[in-house]
């Protein structure tokens, strides 16, 4: 377990989080050796949008026109409601200090927000964040999303779990794979989830890549490479940088697809482009 102080100076105030981290430094790297399906992508910026700095994004959601946003670090953990053209915070519910905000998932009227090592996920009204349920499971708490049928959750392993949304029992397990020519390849470090067209999209702790899964099977389809996004000194923590990219978002209606990163001042709308 890693004892981690993190010190920003915003403004005239001091912004001090103490975490006890127990992430490792990620072990992934792109794999060359592909299948002849797999994709590989880059980005084009559309458009920028402010984001709150002090916000360490842990999960993100788009719905009628406003973010949703869950945010972690011990004391400092929230669920919010974000005018998207302003990065105005409309509404905030601030979580109890033992817990550490992580994942965030809208099924329905409802918001599930995950929590990091503690075990216990938290249900709220999408309108005024009262509290309706909580629910356990096993593992470590990263990302959430759901495909319209199951949650799909992630632990920062190389596992995806898919959950009944009502019961929260474990209906099943993929286990995200990159298929090369010496073999299946497991990805870990899966982190801030979001359900896109029928693949699930995945940040990948500690990195500047999302990786494109296979609902059904685990496979890896393609990698996006953000590399380059946004310009900031890497504040560091035992030597890993914290305000890393995590945050993935999307408009289906008018098919945007909004980036961010914990801590940064940027929220991004990107478009992505085949290499």
């Amino acid at each position: 377990m890693r004892k981690i102080i993190i010190i920003l100076s915003i403004g005239i105030s001091i912004f001090i989080a103490i975490l006890l981290f127990q992430k490792q430094e990620p072990t992934i790297s792109m794999n060359k050796q592909i299948a002849d399906n797999q994709k590989f992508y880059t980005y084009q910026v559309v458009n920028t949008y402010p984001h709150d700095l002090r916000a360490f994004t842990q999960g993100l959601i788009y719905h009628d026109g406003l973010l949703y946003e869950s945010t972690g670090l011990r004391g400092h953990s929230s669920l919010r409601k974000v005018e998207l053209e302003t990065g105005k915070v409309l509404k905030k519910l601030s979580l109890p200090n033992r817990f550490f905000g992580e994942g965030l998932a809208l099924w329905e009227d409802k918001l599930i927000q995950l929590t990091w090592t503690s075990n216990i996920g938290f249900v709220y009204n999408r309108e005024t964040f009262e509290k309706l349920n909580e629910f356990s499971y096993p593992t470590d708490g990263w990302g959430i999303t759901h495909d319209g049928k199951n949650l799909i959750m992630s632990d920062g392993s190389d596992n995806l779990y898919f959950l009944n949304p009502e019961t929260f029992e474990r209906i099943r397990t993929i286990k995200v794979k990159e298929k090369t020519n010496n073999g299946d390849v497991f990805i870990e470090k899966l982190n801030e989830l979001e359900y896109i067209n029928g693949e699930i999209f995945a940040n990948i702790w500690l990195t500047d890549n999302i990786v494109r899964i296979s609902p059904e099977t685990g496979e890896v389809l393609g990698w996006i490479d953000l590399t380059g996004l946004i310009d900031l000194k890497p504040i560091p923590a035992q030597g890993i940088p914290q305000n890393v990219l995590n945050g993935i978002a999307y408009d289906k209606e008018n098919n945007r697809l909004f980036v961010t990163g914990k801590l940064w001042p940027k929220l991004f709308e990107i478009q992505l482009l085949q290499k």
